[in-house]
């Protein structure tokens, strides 16, 4: 019923056209490979394969498939778990839809999705996403493109900052994250912060990263 109602609802938005729907986590995989979504939307508590494998197998499977969990489960460590294995976007059943609507034109974007509350707590956790050595590995070109992720930039807008083309800028993404070890841009950001590297007032725009 939940899944009837949000297809029904997300298909009144222009631009947005859901293509598919899945019960559990293995069906999510085999429909995710066979229809080539632009973005999924996942529950973290699933019959059989939880959220957090799903995940984890579909990044397997497409590395930058473009993921948002809406989830009742709040807990801080599924959360984190939940962006390490690479979701983009990270979303309360209790956030209104038009904040779901937002995520997901975010996220379409390649724009992290995540709130406030959501990202100190992510900051607050012991864990991390990667050695922070790796950091000496950017060049001062690298490191400025990260800092204009953290502000939730597009690859357009960075384009326009740096005055660079978009070619470029994607180029200079894929080896930040690659020089980092972390899937997505959440990722980086969160590398970003906990390393020193972003201040954290780069966040603070909230018509960009956060809400």
């Amino acid at each position: 019923m939940v899944r009837k109602g949000m297809k029904v609802f997300l298909n009144e938005y222009e631009g947005i056209s859901v293509i598919g729907e899945a019960a559990d986590g293995l069906d999510a995989i085999q429909h995710i490979d066979q229809l080539n979504p632009d973005i999924v939307i996942i529950d973290l508590l699933m019959p059989g394969m939880d959220g957090i494998e799903t995940i984890k197998k579909i990044i397997d499977i497409r590395p930058e498939q473009r993921i948002i969990v809406l989830t009742a489960y709040g807990k801080d460590d599924r959360l984190f778990q939940a962006v390490k294995a690479g979701a983009m976007g990270y979303l309360a059943k209790t956030d209104s839809p038009e904040e779901l609507v937002e995520a997901i034109r975010r996220v379409y974007t390649g724009v992290p999705a995540l709130n406030n509350m959501i990202l100190w707590r992510l900051l607050s956790q012991k864990d991390d996403v990667g050695p922070h050595e790796k950091i000496n590995d950017l060049s001062d070109r690298e490191i400025e493109v990260l800092r204009l992720l953290a502000k939730g930039y597009t690859d357009r807008e960075i384009a326009d900052q740096l005055c660079l083309t978009s070619v470029t800028v994607r180029s200079h993404v894929s080896r930040v994250l690659s020089k980092l070890n972390v899937k997505n841009r959440v990722q980086a950001t969160l590398y970003g912060l906990r390393s020193g590297l972003v201040p954290l007032e780069a966040v603070h725009d909230p018509k960009k990263f956060l809400d």
